[in-house]
């Protein structure tokens, strides 16, 4: 039988004494709380599958979160990436609360906020998810195994919509112009090999010279987004550029960093919309709202994708070079021209 005791004014504690089982108690501001928790552990025991909720109760979403940022986060390959959107979370309301207070109408609302401010929908979606993954190992390997998750009880933001932008007619050579006069001399090349071999900004960033073969005309990336490593052939036109690179000490063909090419990349994209303008404005022509509009670096993997099936080559040769493991994910990157399809209409 559980003993209900007054700590306070309005604190009351509830303790359970029970053979086979540890002594378990709970403190709350009513006895009625008091009761039916006392009610429900009980019946639990009777039952057999009580499970001690004491680690859980004493541990915060902060503290857990801290932990999980040391033990899991550093074996992930995206633990940069992990670790900033578990500090969002450690700078949140939420992250001084007991785990097991955090209920699935607190997660609702963190979404809702995140929307009304303008986030988008995949953004939220892993914030969610990086949450949902500290709850199942905390349950499955820090002993709360009576740890509810309270993200599996809301709605999760659904992926974002894919993207289909290409190059507009003109915007390459005017990107690759300014790229090259940016102070950064690694973003013109950077791109362009982009554009060349599909690969991703950061199996770029990762390769080395001892993994390029000029007279073989391959580039071996160690490590690839989907795990395991692959082999994929040179254009002329990457041939020519890595040929034209100066040779790095440290051994990377492209020695810059990711945040460097997202900064560069958005002034070159703001100097070149005000050089077009310009232009249009000396000819008295009215300018291109979508020229260097909306473009981001990972839109010249898509770029080259596509390309890569106009020039005439097939589903399984294009997928050894983009690294892409099923069909669907290639078809994601795959955007045909309305108007080259419509000239093989006749």
């Amino acid at each position: 039988m559980a003993s209900i005791h007054k700590r306070g004014p309005y604190q009351w504690r509830a303790s359970i004494r029970r053979r086979g089982h540890p002594p378990t108690s709970k403190t709350f501001t009513t006895r009625v709380d008091a009761e039916a928790w006392s009610r429900e552990v009980e019946n639990e025991m009777d039952r057999g599958v009580f499970i001690s909720r004491k680690e859980a109760e004493s541990t915060t979403l902060s503290e857990a979160l801290q932990r999980y940022m040391t033990e899991v986060t550093p074996l992930k390959k995206g633990w940069k990436q992990e670790e900033a959107r578990i500090r969002v979370w450690l700078r949140h309301p939420l992250s001084s609360r007991m785990l097991p207070g955090i209920r699935g109408a607190d997660l609702a609302k963190f979404r809702d906020e995140r929307r009304s401010e303008g986030r988008a929908e995949n953004t939220i979606r892993l914030a969610l998810a990086v949450l949902s993954h500290v709850y199942e190992v905390a349950r499955k390997e820090w002993g709360m195994e009576s740890l509810r998750n309270p993200v599996k009880s809301i709605r999760l933001p659904a992926n974002s919509t894919p993207r289909d932008r290409r190059l507009l007619p003109g915007e390459q050579d005017g990107l690759l112009e300014q790229l090259r006069k940016h102070k950064n001399p690694w973003i013109a090349p950077l791109s362009l090999l982009a554009l060349e071999t599909a690969a991703r900004q950061g199996e770029l960033l990762a390769l080395r010279w001892a993994d390029v073969d000029l007279s073989a005309r391959t580039a071996h990336f160690r490590e690839t987004k989907g795990g395991g490593s692959r082999t994929i052939p040179l254009s002329t036109v990457a041939v020519a550029c890595l040929q034209g690179l100066p040779r790095h000490y440290a051994g990377k063909v492209i020695p810059t960093t990711a945040s460097a090419v997202v900064q560069a990349w958005g002034r070159v994209l703001v100097r070149c919309r005000r050089k077009y303008e310009q232009q249009c404005k000396t000819a008295g022509d009215s300018a291109d709202p979508l020229l260097y509009r909306d473009l981001r670096f990972h839109d010249l993997r898509h770029e080259a994708v596509s390309r890569f099936f106009e020039l005439g080559l097939g589903v399984l040769e294009v997928s050894a070079i983009s690294g892409h493991r099923s069909i669907q994910m290639l078809a994601r990157y795959t955007h045909p021209r309305v108007g080259d399809l419509a000239k093989k209409l006749g």
